[in-house]
């Protein structure tokens, strides 16, 4: 199939949009399943992990702190771009994002929900402090300014691959106000979606006429779920994602096996014409 049928389903409906990862490749991001990652071994770091050892928080800040700069730096795409140029034309009604690059933002979608956070922001888990992730970098480069301006591989969390011998020399800063650990405001693997982000993105979905679902795997149900909920509604659903997703696919629907730069800047021309 490609953009034109994409565009087909999309003319004279309102549409939801659920991107994942692969949304943002094409801003220099890598994803976890992709074509060209999805054999490499990969271990996010999880939730309890993080709170109770104080190796797992050295790790992750040293990783995320050479890894920020590409990160910040990374712009929006002609995914994004199109998917906010849509949403002008009233043909998008919202966006559901798996991303926590913000790139949706930068492009200029206004109705954006994301569930998991966004790396941009830092939260205290004793205070519930917030401070911005710009911040949190000079600080942490103060404290450790061997870390500034080393070539990184990126990894798809916004952290990067680094000698863990590294590791063993950072310090990590505590909250500005309370001292206390500090955690990017992101939803790591073992933590829940908070339910007030949960019922915005179900009522989109439920208000929708079409579910496209852009750049997802659907490996995690923190988006599997809103096809799901698609499908209870009996509402369609269009895929477009580089491979078929790992579930969520059915036999009859829409799926442009492409990227999604390409394809969504397609499907905006094709509702022109």
């Amino acid at each position: 199939m490609h953009a034109e049928d994409i565009a087909v389903i999309l003319r004279g409906r309102r549409a939801a949009v659920l991107t994942g990862a692969g949304c943002s490749t094409e801003s220099g991001i890598p994803d976890y399943r992709g074509p060209k990652t999805r054999d490499k071994a990969r271990n996010p770091i999880k939730f309890m992990e993080f709170v109770k050892t104080p190796e797992a928080r050295r790790r992750y800040w040293a990783r995320s702190v050479v890894g920020w700069p590409r990160m910040r730096a990374a712009k929006p795409n002609a995914a994004h771009a199109a998917l906010a140029q849509l949403e002008s034309r009233g043909v998008v009604r919202g966006v559901i994002t798996q991303n926590v690059d913000r790139l949706h933002h930068g492009a200029g979608s206004r109705e954006v929900i994301e569930l998991h956070g966004a790396l941009a922001d830092v939260r205290c888990l004793e205070c519930g402090h917030v401070e911005d992730r710009d911040s949190l970098q000079a600080r942490l480069l103060g404290l450790n300014p061997g870390f500034k301006g080393r070539a990184v591989e990126l990894a798809p969390d916004g952290d990067a691959v680094i000698d863990p011998a590294l590791v063993e020399t950072f310090h990590v800063a505590g909250c500005e106000r309370c001292a206390g650990t500090l955690k990017p405001d992101v939803v790591f693997f073992g933590e829940n979606v908070p339910k007030p982000k949960v019922a915005r993105a179900f009522a989109l979905v439920e208000d929708a006429d079409v579910l496209l679902v852009v750049g997802s795997s659907l490996a995690v149900f923190s988006g599997y779920r809103f096809v799901r909920r698609a499908r209870a509604l009996e509402v369609p659903v269009a895929f477009i994602n580089l491979g078929e997703p790992m579930r969520g696919l059915e036999p009859g629907d829409v799926f442009v096996d492409a990227s999604a730069g390409e394809t969504l800047a397609e499907v905006a021309r094709a509702l022109d014409r």
